[in-house]
């Protein structure tokens, strides 16, 4: 075991990796950075300044980094989905321990060839499933620890996607079509929750799954009438549709720049001209919604059947007006249910008693007051990010992580049901073995 700064190797230098490796600035002593691969010069000059290290650490692709040996500790895997194995694979038969963004493969195959990688390897990889790491989801899971619910009968969760996330991430933007970037909806917006699900029913294990879903409201279709394919060059409803690149983007230019503005990232301080330039131009995310190329769901339900009997379902909806994500767990000595965004839940124990509520239960409300400002307080994903990358600091040195860790074999239940439920999805609905 070490208390020296664990060292880390940024490969994909995005908004996500730049993400977690802001703990080697606000927390020195656990991690520093010490290169980057990146194809992007902008991007490598951009870490190269901003975490201290020369030139002669600057590389142009993971492959060439695997090909120098292991110059670090470890590996901070930002790319994109569907380069995860390509990039994976080398670095951790380089002897490299990692940090790999969710989900970590886009398919059945890919996962289990990144695990095989990882296990021959005997690597440290650790799967960025912040979720867990948040102080809602992290305290479900200690009341789920303690028995106090008993054995859980049913669990539900509901994700609800806002229209501004829908439209930037979905449809106009990165994973609007699958054969582009290789995942499907559910993959890349739900794995969040599917892993979740998978964490608090840890003491059994998934063995069949169903699906239903569909692209339902923005195709050419259900466009307004006059709706052209530039909101801001040549459609008359630019200043009415609610979902106009001028309303989401122009109109809150902060909400999503690091998505929206990637094409003006070689400028140092791009300007709201060079903004509303863009939204003129065939850029993926200045087109009409509702005549864009995605081919991915925008709501889906899952149904999941456990070893031990138990049951639990999924509810992704995209469009919704604000973003929400609900959780509602019921076993066998009680309940509990609670709402992410508002970072509250309420936990019901079975209490027959005269002097219980309603002479049925006892009530207990929990307020984590991670909401408004607080937020930015601890940090993104509601307070997840830094403590995911400081429990990866303490996987590497070897100490206790904390009860979410999410180790690349923690993580296999959750993407092989996300994996078969698109495949019962695209087969009309029918059931789907899980092998774990």
């Amino acid at each position: 075991m070490s208390n020296k700064p664990v060292t880390a190797i940024i490969v994909g230098a995005g908004h996500r990796a730049f993400v977690y490796s802001e703990l080697a600035k606000t927390n020195p002593e656990m991690l520093k950075i010490v290169g980057v691969a990146d194809p992007n010069k902008t991007r490598q000059k951009k870490a190269m300044e901003y975490f201290g290290f020369g030139e002669d650490m600057c590389f142009d692709s993971a492959e060439e980094l695997a090909k120098h040996g292991k110059l670090a500790d470890t590996v901070i895997n930002g790319t994109m989905d569907e380069q995860h194995l390509a990039t994976a694979v080398p670095l951790l038969d380089a002897g490299y321990d990692m940090l790999l963004e969710k989900p970590f493969a886009t398919n059945e195959s890919e996962m289990r060839q990144i695990v095989e990688a990882a296990r021959r390897n005997n690597s440290k990889v650790m799967i960025c499933h912040v979720l867990r790491y948040t102080p809602f989801y992290y305290s479900i899971k200690e009341r789920i620890a303690s028995g106090e619910l008993g054995d859980i009968i049913n669990i539900q969760t509901t994700e609800h996607v806002s229209y501004h996330h829908l439209s930037t991430s979905y449809i106009r933007g990165k994973w609007g079509n699958s054969d582009r970037c290789h995942t499907t909806m559910l993959l890349a917006k739900c794995c969040h929750d599917i892993d979740l699900m998978m964490w608090f029913m840890s003491d059994t294990k998934p063995v069949k799954i169903s699906s239903f879903g569909s692209k339902f409201q923005f195709k050419p279709e259900n466009a307004p009438e006059g709706a052209g394919t530039i909101c801001m060059k040549d459609c008359p409803l630019v200043d009415t549709c609610d979902f106009s690149t001028k309303r989401l983007y122009i109109d809150h230019p902060d909400r999503w720049a690091f998505y929206v503005w990637d094409a003006l990232e070689d400028k140092e301080n791009p300007t709201m001209e060079d903004k509303i330039e863009l939204m003129k131009s065939d850029n993926p995310y200045a087109r009409c919604i509702y005549k864009c190329d995605n081919n991915v769901v925008d709501h889906q339900s899952v149904l999941v059947n456990f070893e031990s009997g138990a049951t639990g379902t999924h509810n992704m909806v995209g469009g919704s007006a604000e973003p929400r994500r609900y959780i509602h767990i019921v076993g066998t000595k009680g309940e509990l249910f609670g709402n992410f965004e508002d970072s509250k839940y309420t936990v019901l124990k079975i209490n027959p008693s005269p002097d219980a509520h309603n002479e049925e239960c006892d009530v207990e409300e929990v307020d984590l007051r991670v909401t408004g400002d607080m937020v930015g307080a601890y940090g993104g994903h509601g307070g997840g990010d830094e403590k995911l990358a400081a429990d990866f600091v303490m996987y590497i040195r070897g100490e206790k992580p904390s009860l979410a860790c999410t180790s690349i074999f923690d993580s296999e239940a959750g993407h092989l049901c996300v994996y078969k439920a698109d495949e019962s999805r695209e087969d009309g609905g029918n059931p789907k073995e899980i092998n774990l």
